[in-house]
């Protein structure tokens, strides 16, 4: 399964809905990690440690909306991203 991680955009949100453990547990999994670019920096986290930790990093949301099978995030969708959400993928 491929796993995005989009940029949370709510105002005041500076969570990431996955730390890089998380990450490193779902790819020795088999799972494949899109991480967009910046989108742990808010929580501190670099994207660097995301690539240690086996990530992809992706500069657009809509090229990670595409290509993954589940999203992952802190918040609801907002009325920007609805549109990214393709029909089937999961969005937790």
């Amino acid at each position: 399964m491929v796993v995005g991680i989009p940029k949370e955009i709510k105002n005041n949100e500076n969570r990431v809905s996955i730390i890089p453990f998380g990450v490193e547990e779902l790819v020795k999994s088999g799972h494949t990690v899109l991480v967009e670019r910046n989108a742990g920096l808010g929580s501190g986290i670099s994207d660097e440690d995301y690539l240690k930790a086996g990530a992809t990093i992706y500069n657009s949301p809509a090229d990670i909306y595409n290509e993954s099978d589940m999203i992952v995030k802190v918040k609801e969708p907002l009325e920007t991203e609805i549109p990214l959400i393709k029909e089937g993928q999961i969005v937790f």
